[in-house]
């Protein structure tokens, strides 16, 4: 008869066996190997004397989840574990697929609510709308604080079952019982292509997934041959980034056959690698400006560096974010992955765009420093324009991002704007669909807004506020109280939020963006980015730039060696 073991010994075993394995190879490999073995085998020990002797019983899984955690942010943020129940998350950033209805939801409020909803797909087929919520999927109920990612673990499936899906629709609208079949979801890469004016074209690439660089040249042609292109502005700004090879082959789509893009080095000669154009260019003398933001990262500052490097297109906008390093994807024991960083890459002039040096000094909170501008050293573009290393990719013509006010801010953040949106949406009808371009919020809906935040007891503070009383603190530790007293309390009346003054005082902006939302509800991702071109300063700066301006960049014209002159 086999004898029962209990999960406790039979952890106890395995941990014995693999301490005696380590110890055994750490006896023969001299050097790192001998510490890295070392190490693994205090861990282990560790490891398995809490399991042995702590007083209660510790979850395994939980503990080694924390030890890896731990042990990953001494290294860089984008080093990551994948447990076995993530790996579907690592496919989904790599690939932009997933099966499921379609949509996106979050925690609001206690309930799970339908934030986005992607237009073709089976969410929004079965009629689903952002703001509805969903009280139920296939029977389980989602009733309390209900986690985000097990909703979407519930809504995923494969391609072709069927889920039924309870919601309830706010504004009267009643609970509805849907059955939605799955089926395959792919988020495009390239959200929104269109024309901007009769010659110039505009593609916005949200990220680098497989098959990105297909949909951008899918879109050249279409704007090129079908619409008269002439000139394009490509958008980059928010674009984290994600594969390398696409954002090679996007390059590529600009530049000659052969012209080296980007390299790699690491730690291994495996990584010491040269990546080059391999194909024939799909416009290579198409004028061209691209646009950046802090959140360009990645893979955009790989296709924004280089085409700047090369001098092949003026880049327009806000400095970028500034990561210049390589992960790969190893496969882990138990189908787990690690997402690990194992190069750097380099842009076609040389220069590594990487701002923060996770290797070196941290700060007082243990984060990763700058590198010093004094030890930073600056490389040339094709033409001879200077660019500098580590600081992101530093846009040729600076555009400053729009100002956010605080007091919007704070309602995006407690989803009033998303809420309001939802009950403004539900007062249009089939015959009221809002124009994407040209669609004003009726001023009845705006004045109503204030009564909608009254209603539900929104509060707020300001960053003004905040340092009133920081300086408050000041002043009555240095004993200046009787001297400052008045002029404390007029400054604390002039700042003190006011709800009613301070939605007169960004009603632009607000409203804008409340408007923007409600097209959303119709007009999804496309109808949005459609509407901001008309309102963007980035854009209606790219726009001044074809011609003279471009000129002015370079030196001379696009792609000629001269010395440039820069703003």
């Amino acid at each position: 008869m086999k004898a029962f073991r209990s999960p406790r010994v039979v952890l106890t075993l395995a941990l014995v066996g693999a301490t005696a394995l380590v110890g055994l190879r750490a006896a023969r490999l001299p050097g790192t190997y001998f510490e890295v073995t070392k190490h693994l085998e205090i861990l282990t020990s560790v490891f398995k004397g809490v399991h042995e002797f702590y007083v209660e019983e510790p979850e395994p899984g939980t503990l080694m989840s924390v030890a890896i955690d731990a042990m990953l942010d001494e290294l860089d943020p984008y080093t990551v574990y994948y447990p076995e129940s993530r790996i579907e998350d690592l496919r989904f950033m790599n690939t932009g697929e997933y099966g499921g209805i379609g949509a996106l939801v979050q925690p609001i409020g206690g309930k799970t609510t339908i934030v986005e909803v992607y237009e073709g797909y089976p969410a929004q087929k079965a009629g689903i709308r952002p703001g509805d919520v969903v009280l139920s999927v296939g029977g389980q109920s989602l009733e309390g604080d209900a986690n985000s990612d097990d909703v979407g673990e519930l809504l995923k499936g494969e391609s072709g079952s069927e889920i039924e899906v309870r919601i309830e629709r706010p504004h009267g609208g009643g609970i509805l019982d849907l059955m939605v079949e799955r089926a395959k979801v792919r988020v495009p890469a390239v959200t929104y292509s269109g024309m901007l004016d009769d010659s110039t074209g505009y593609i916005y690439l949200a990220k680098f997934t497989r098959g990105s660089a297909g949909e951008v040249r899918k879109a050249l042609l279409s704007l090129r041959d079908s619409a008269g292109m002439k000139q394009l502005v490509f958008d980059l700004r928010g674009n984290g980034g994600g594969l390398l090879k696409e954002s090679v082959s996007i390059v590529n789509l600009f530049v000659p056959k052969g012209t080296e893009i980007v390299s790699t080095r690491g730690k291994s000669e495996n990584w010491n690698k040269s990546y080059k154009a391999l194909g024939r260019p799909t416009a290579l003398d198409l004028p061209l400006v691209v646009l950046i933001d802090g959140k360009s990262a990645s893979a955009s500052e790989i296709v924004s560096g280089t085409l700047q490097d090369l001098d092949r297109a003026v880049i327009v906008g806000m400095e970028s974010f500034g990561k210049g390093l390589v992960q790969q994807t190893k496969d882990m024991a138990f189908n787990t992955r690690l997402k690990v960083t194992v190069a750097k890459y380099y842009t076609a002039s040389g220069r590594c765009i990487q701002r923060l040096d996770y290797g070196g000094a941290r700060d007082s909170q243990g984060k990763a420093c700058a590198v010093s501008d004094t030890l930073l050293r600056t490389f040339e573009t094709t033409g001879g324009r200077p660019v500098i290393e580590g600081r992101g990719i530093q846009p040729d013509i600076e555009v400053e991002t729009p100002f956010m006010s605080t007091l919007l801010q704070r309602l995006l953040d407690e989803y009033e704007v998303f809420h309001y949106a939802t009950e403004v949406a539900a007062g249009l009808d089939s015959t009221d669909v809002p124009d994407p371009v040209s669609y004003d919020m009726a001023d009845a809906d705006w004045a109503r807004f204030l009564d909608h935040l009254q209603d539900a007891s929104f509060e707020y503070d300001t960053e003004s506020m905040v340092v009133l009383e920081e300086l408050r603190n000041v002043v009555e530790l240095e004993q200046y109280q009787e001297v400052a007293q008045e002029q404390l309390a007029s400054l604390r009346l002039a700042l003190e939020p006011n709800l009613e003054r301070d939605l007169g005082l960004f009603e632009e902006e607000i409203r804008q963006t409340l408007e923007d939302e409600v097209v959303l509800r119709f007009h999804y991702a496309a109808g949005m980015v459609e509407r901001s071109l008309t309102k963007d300063p980035a854009v209606g700066r790219a726009l001044m730039v074809f011609g003279d301006e471009m000129s002015d960049v370079f030196g001379t014209g696009v792609g000629e060696e001269a010395a440039p002159t820069r703003e």
